[in-house]
C-alpha cells in the first residue's frame, strides 16, 4: 500500500460543496481507503486575480493503485464534478485534484510529476499537509513543518473543519 497526498481545490460552483463532494468521491475510490483530511483554507488565486479565491484542502490515502491508475480515478472525479480542462493553468475551476506525494516516490513523466511541481512555493498545500502529517519529509529531505513554517501565508485562512 502507498500512502499518497492529495491536494484538492476550488473556486467555482459554490466551493465548499465541490470540496464535501470530492472528499465523498476519494472514499469510493477502488483498493484506496481516506485516512485524514485537512481543515479547508481560503487562499488568493495563483496567476490572474480576476477570479474568485480557492478553497483548498489535503488528503491523504493508502492506496494499492499505482501513480497513473490513481490520476485516472482523481480526473473521473474532477470531470463528474464539471472541470474542463483548457489551456489557462491558472484559471478558475470548478475541481482541482492533484497528487501531491505518492510515497516517497520521484516521478516525472508526460501525465504525472511527483513531487508535485511547485509544492515548496505554495502555502495552501504545505499548511494543510503540514497539519495533516507534521513529520512528514519529501523526497528531497525537506520537512513540510518546517517549510510550512517559513513560507508566506499570503493571506491564507482556515475556514473550517472538513472531517
Amino acid at each position: 500500500m502507498a500512502l499518497v497526498y492529495i491536494g484538492l481545490g476550488s473556486n467555482l460552483s459554490n466551493p465548499l460543496q465541490q470540496i464535501h463532494l470530492a472528499v465523498a468521491a476519494l472514499t469510493q475510490i477502488q483498493s484506496s481507503k481516506l485516512n485524514q483530511v485537512s481543515s479547508l483554507y481560503f487562499s488568493r488565486p495563483m496567476g490572474p486575480q480576476d477570479q474568485p479565491d480557492y478553497m483548498n484542502a489535503v488528503a491523504s490515502l493508502t492506496t494499492n493503485l499505482s501513480p497513473l491508475t490513481l490520476l485516472d480515478e482523481l480526473q473521473t472525479i474532477e470531470n463528474k464534478a464539471g472541470r474542463l480542462r483548457k489551456d489557462n493553468r491558472w484559471g478558475a475551476r470548478i475541481l482541482d485534484l492533484d497528487i501531491l506525494l505518492f510515497d516517497n516516490d520521484i516521478i516525472d513523466n508526460e501525465r504525472l510529476t511527483v513531487p508535485h511541481y511547485g509544492l515548496e512555493l505554495r502555502e495552501f498545500v504545505l499548511l494543510p499537509l503540514a497539519e495533516i502529517s507534521p513529520t512528514l519529509s519529501l523526497p528531497n529531505g525537506k520537512s513540510v513543518l518546517s517549510l510550512s513554517q517559513n513560507i508566506e501565508t499570503n493571506g491564507l485562512k482556515i475556514h473550517s473543519k472538513l472531517r
